[in-house]
């Protein structure tokens, strides 16, 4: 196996243009992300048609599908032939980093989005295991299977949900770092929000309240530290920095933490709260048919990963999810919909993509069936979402929540609330059937797939 990624990463290397012409490397769950010094001499054409190889996405840096598991494996051996001919220079990976950003692409709403993921992808890990952990613990013992006051349950319970009493920190530090601030200075403007001792802080007659503001707030207060201490910097003699620079940071952003982000960051989660419940129960089984199958496209940008703040301020605030199952069911449609292209197809090469991104697809990853599969063909592309909306409409009409983030499809129903787990799966087999029925009935020709051939 190990072998077969070096293969596999020999090959994307040299239709890249050799080790000479990377300037930044990096990947994500399913892409390898490169930052190229010279574009034109990429075949990426070649790189589509190497086997192994799912698809192909050019952003601010090409990207290079492999699938959840394998990338991490086939980057290891990516970075060995790079280190291997010299390595990247440090100052062509600064360059690189700095002249990532595609003009075509570089809207100011889609740069802010880029800047959120890049702060929460990192972190995805952690959040799908600890979630997992919690939510299997609390099916556990609600099914009567282990004591909830037992010695166990507890271990599990802290072992799950210790993430989620400290993430303010996590994502102040990788905030700072994004916004080009000391990671330090970023885990302490997370502390600022989520410190209990804020309790006993009074201001304008009304008391703080420890998290009041949530991940909104830690966002304002960790890239504003870096803003100012980079500020400082400029005016701070060498010889002093160390000293005054973290010191100046750390106590303006303290003060304007407690006077303005703290309360700012309160009223934005409030709005997005009470503006997205009120959203599903007045629009109901509409809102959630727009929302389920508007979220591929989303997928496709790669801006997905920019709504994790507002499901985890969502959990924070109603103590549950109810928007992670409808755009969960953005997967489901796209699973569908290939099950409907393998039955039409006669094209081995077709079924092979397909039988390569399903288990993904199932298991909640939909990259590898996206574009590999139904973004090239076109149509099923739109009748997986029309599939999506079907399943987002079900679960907004019977109000299907989590209790934390993970990925999506089957395992997301770890994290659902007690009692709604067979109405989520329900609604995922709806999706199922609906992309199914929409590709099979006019979704797909088998004269689509040329490039299959």
């Amino acid at each position: 196996m190990a072998g077969e990624n070096k293969i596999l990463a020999e090959k994307i290397l040299e239709q890249l243009g050799g080790p000479a012409n990377i300037g930044n490397y990096t990947h994500c769950m399913t892409r390898l992300r490169v930052t190229p010094k010279d574009d034109s001499i990429i075949d990426k054409a070649a790189i589509k048609k190497i086997d192994g190889v799912i698809g192909v996405v050019e952003e601010e840096t090409l990207q290079i599908i492999l699938g959840p598991g394998k990338v991490n494996k086939v980057t290891e051996e990516f970075g060995r032939l790079i280190d291997a001919a010299g390595g990247i220079d440090l100052k062509e990976k600064a360059a690189s980093k700095k002249a990532e950003i595609n003009q075509k692409n570089a809207t100011p709403f889609k740069l802010f989005l880029r800047k959120i993921s890049s702060i929460f992808i990192p972190l995805i890990p952690a959040l799908v295991a600890s979630g997992l952990i919690t939510g299997i613990t609390k099916a556990i013992v609600q099914a009567g299977w282990l004591a909830g006051d037992s010695q166990l349950a507890t271990i599990l319970s802290v072992i799950g949900g210790g993430l989620f009493g400290y993430l303010g920190i996590l994502v102040g530090i990788n905030a700072a770092k994004e916004f080009g601030g000391s990671p330090a200075l970023g885990a302490i403007a997370g502390i600022l929000i989520i410190n209990p001792a804020v309790a006993g802080i009074k201001l304008f007659d009304t008391a703080l309240l420890p998290g009041r503001g949530g991940l909104i707030g830690v966002l304002f207060a960790a890239i504003f530290i870096a803003i100012v201490e980079k500020r400082v910097r400029k005016f701070v003699p060498q010889s002093l920095d160390l000293f005054i620079t973290p010191t100046v940071a750390l106590l303006i952003t303290g003060i304007v933490t407690y006077l303005v982000f703290m309360p700012l960051g309160g009223f934005i989660s409030d709005a997005i709260t009470k503006g997205l419940t009120s959203l599903l129960d007045m629009g109901g089984i509409v809102a959630g048919f727009v929302l389920g199958a508007t979220f591929l496209p989303l997928v496709v940008t790669g801006l997905h990963q920019g709504l994790t703040p507002i499901h985890l301020e969502l959990i924070n605030s109603l103590g549950n999810d109810p928007l992670l199952p409808i755009l969960a069911m953005g997967g489901a449609g796209q699973v569908g919909a290939a099950f409907a292209i393998y039955f039409k197809t006669k094209k081995t090469r077709l079924k092979r993509a397909i039988g390569g991104g399903l288990p993904a697809g199932i298991l909640g990853i939909g990259e590898p069936l996206i574009f590999g599969v139904t973004l090239p063909l076109g149509r099923p592309f739109l009748t997986a979402c029309l599939g999506a909306g079907v399943g987002g409409a079900f679960q907004a009409a019977f109000h299907v929540a989590t209790i934390a983030v993970g990925v999506s499809g089957l395992p997301l129903a770890f994290l659902v609330v007690t009692g709604q787990v067979l109405l989520y799966l329900v609604g995922v087999v709806i999706a199922y059937a609906a992309g199914f029925l929409f590709t099979y009935l006019f979704g797909f020709k088998d004269e689509m797939a040329g490039e299959f051939d």
